[in-house]
């Protein structure tokens, strides 16, 4: 307990990253809790342990299996549900195609539905996987892009999100063509690459998202979430 009169000391912002089979966590919760966060790994959904500050949906591989292995630990329901409450919810790599309608990829399969649009597969004269270094370029203004306009990030991935909505993509970079690097309509988000393998990139990039979602601002605008029952 702190002295009387001592300044009180933040609370770490509550993260909750979803543990579904699909990835390597370590370096992922690693560079969250470098950005100020008090990670959670969820095996499960955990409505009781709500308010969250930050859910993150991580994910490699491929699209079908991932969203079967999302189901089989009922994911999917509970993660519409938090978001329509105005949780914060951050995709990363397959975790934001996962967002979207429906990919392509292994006969396809259907997604999240948190984003109009479909997951398609790179072009056929195009070297796949994708893999390496490539800038990004900011196409909407967002707070968490502050400071990232031509900045530098790690990508690994065979397939690219084609939104149904041009608005919902914040960042492209360039591979054949602009490839959505960052996709998001408020306190939704999504990247293409991974944040915890770009340097000094991904440390912004994950601070400022850790910040604003302690905060209630990563939409833009303070949250007031719903109480969880």
């Amino acid at each position: 307990m702190s002295a009387p009169g001592a300044p009180s000391v933040p609370q770490a912002p509550r993260v909750g990253v979803i543990d579904y089979g699909a990835g390597n966590l370590f370096s992922l919760v690693g560079a969250l809790t470098r950005a100020g966060a008090a990670v959670t790994v969820l095996p499960a959904p955990a409505p009781e342990a709500g308010p969250w500050a930050l859910l993150v949906l991580p994910g490699v591989g491929a699209f079908p299996p991932a969203m079967a292995r999302l189901a089989a630990a009922g994911f999917p329901a509970w993660l519409v549900e938090e978001v329509r409450r105005g949780t914060p919810l951050l995709g990363v790599c397959l975790g934001m195609q996962l967002l979207f309608e429906r990919s392509g990829e292994g006969g396809g399969a259907e997604g999240l539905g948190l984003l109009p649009g479909e997951v398609v597969r790179l072009p056929a004269e195009l070297k796949v996987p994708h893999m390496g270094w490539n800038r990004l370029r900011c196409t909407a203004a967002h707070p968490v892009l502050d400071g990232l306009e031509g900045a530098w990030a790690y990508f690994v991935h065979s397939y690219v999100v084609r939104p149904g909505r041009t608005e919902d993509v914040l960042a492209v970079t360039d591979y054949g063509g602009p490839v959505a690097a960052v996709v998001g309509r408020g306190a939704l988000l999504g990247v293409q690459f991974h944040p915890e393998k770009s340097g000094a990139t991904g440390r912004r990039l994950l601070e400022g998202i850790v910040r604003l979602a302690a905060a209630g601002r990563l939409g833009g605008e303070p949250r007031h979430p719903a109480p969880v029952p």
